[in-house]
């Protein structure tokens, strides 16, 4: 059956004569027209080249979704914010085990603040503690990295004295000098960079920060933002109980004393301590956590220590006048008597 209404192919085509512009084009034409020419200077300078990073995300030695790289930069934060930290070694400790450490040590610490705050100290970093298990490589290559590393660091400078590189102050610069960075990593200055990493690890080969024995095996951290005896000494009559520090009593606290806190207790190891950036052994830090009084008694101790120091130094200078005095006056009485004595024979003589 025929359509109703007949097509003509003429009529769909465009005619040669005529030139097809599609709808697009058409706009596009229409805007330029309208659109101002751009400034001279944007046709004379060259555009601001494309950052290759964003500056949220600096780039790094390790590339940054990694989760090795996120482990780094925590422990180097938590170096650098951790003024007393206690390093542990510990053995297979269970999930219930080091629950009940937690709470124990948590209890202790809430304990110390409660006693501090009767007394007036506002410095509570009971809430603060925390106790953690740690990569170790990692945390090793962080504690290199916040130790040899300082992010203020002065680029070499050119036409200077060539740095000596067994020389552990200028190793740094020596590194330096090697490395070349591209044009936009001349900025980057943070713990993931790959300068960092380098200078690092070649100070490493030249200076020590003391924890080097204690970094091996399995470890944990129990970290405070602050130095406080006081709950340094709580922390150990907890973790690491011992004749000087003894563990609590099961009157006083008998949750200390079920059979999951002490089997986690016996798997863990006190090593040392890193206290203000410098290394303590047991002892050492046994006798932080003994000072009486803490750092208020601390610095009473100190103040008694100069004070006592100079009234020595005083009495010391006084003492040799004093001595000088008396050996004058002593002449002088001598010289008197002596003169007294031959005024006196002389009338007898004549």
């Amino acid at each position: 059956m025929p359509p109703r209404i007949p097509l003509q192919p003429q009529q769909l085509r465009p005619s040669s004569s005529t030139q097809y512009v599609c709808r697009q084009c058409r706009n596009a034409s229409v805007a330029s027209a309208t659109t101002p020419a751009p400034p001279l200077d944007q046709t004379i300078h060259a555009a601001a080249p494309i950052a290759r990073y964003p500056p949220t995300q600096p780039p790094s030695y390790k590339p940054a979704e990694f989760r090795k790289t996120q482990l780094h930069r925590q422990y180097q934060s938590l170096l650098r914010s951790s003024q007393l930290m206690l390093v542990f070694q510990h053995n297979n400790l269970k999930s219930t085990e080091w629950m009940g450490i937690r709470r124990e040590l948590a209890v202790a610490l809430r304990k110390v603040d409660e006693e501090l705050a009767q007394k007036g100290i506002e410095d509570l970093v009971g809430n603060d503690a925390k106790l953690q298990v740690v990569q170790t490589g990692i945390f090793a290559s962080a504690l290199k990295v916040v130790e040899f590393w300082d992010p203020h660091f002065a680029p070499t400078i050119p036409g200077a004295d060539a740095p000596d590189a067994t020389d552990p102050k200028t190793a740094s610069s020596a590194v330096m000098s090697d490395i070349k960075p591209s044009k936009d990593d001349k900025k980057i200055a943070h713990g993931l960079s790959k300068q960092a990493h380098h200078i690092a690890v070649h100070r490493a080969k030249f200076m020590r920060h003391g924890l080097e024995p204690l970094i091996s095996g399995p470890l944990a951290l129990l970290t405070l933002p602050t130095v406080s005896p006081q709950h340094l000494k709580a922390a150990l009559s907890i973790l690491s109980p011992s004749k000087e520090i003894p563990a609590p009593k099961r009157k006083t606290n008998p949750g200390y004393h079920e059979p999951a806190v002490q089997n986690g207790i016996q798997k863990l190891m006190l090593l040392g301590a890193r206290i203000e950036g410098k290394a303590f052994d047991l002892e050492g830090t046994k006798w932080v956590g003994g000072i009486e009084g803490g750092m208020e008694g601390l610095r009473g101790q100190m103040v008694a220590m100069l004070q006592s120091l100079g009234a020595g130094v005083t009495n010391t200078l006084e003492a040799a006048s004093k001595s000088l005095y008396l050996t004058v006056e002593g002449r002088r009485t001598m010289l008197e008597d002596e003169g007294k004595g031959e005024s006196e024979k002389k009338p007898e003589g004549s």
